[in-house]
């Protein structure tokens, strides 16, 4: 099982990833053991994780958030927080 997620950045920057492990991979990042980006922009926190049936799907999904504008990201961060349309939501600060 593989997941998309959402960091925000200390510098108030989105990142866009996935894994097959979230809470690995945001220890990661924090440690700055993670993507170069976030060990320049520093982790602040994850904003949203969303269920991917394959890493595959994860991948293609990621690609089409990663084209997407920050306000669009962020609205999917919203509806997110209200449950809206998803199978798998978890949101973290």
């Amino acid at each position: 099982m593989y997941f998309v997620y959402l960091l925000q950045c200390k510098d108030g920057s989105l990142y866009t990833g996935i894994t097959n492990d979230v809470s690995r991979r945001l220890r990661q990042h924090r440690a700055g053991s993670g993507a170069a980006y976030t060990r320049a922009k520093k982790v602040d926190k994850l904003l949203y994780t969303e269920q991917a049936k394959s890493r595959s799907a994860a991948l293609v999904r990621e690609a089409e958030i990663k084209r997407w504008s920050r306000q669009k990201k962020l609205d999917l961060v919203g509806r997110g927080r209200e449950g809206a349309g998803f199978d798998t939501m978890i949101v973290w600060s």
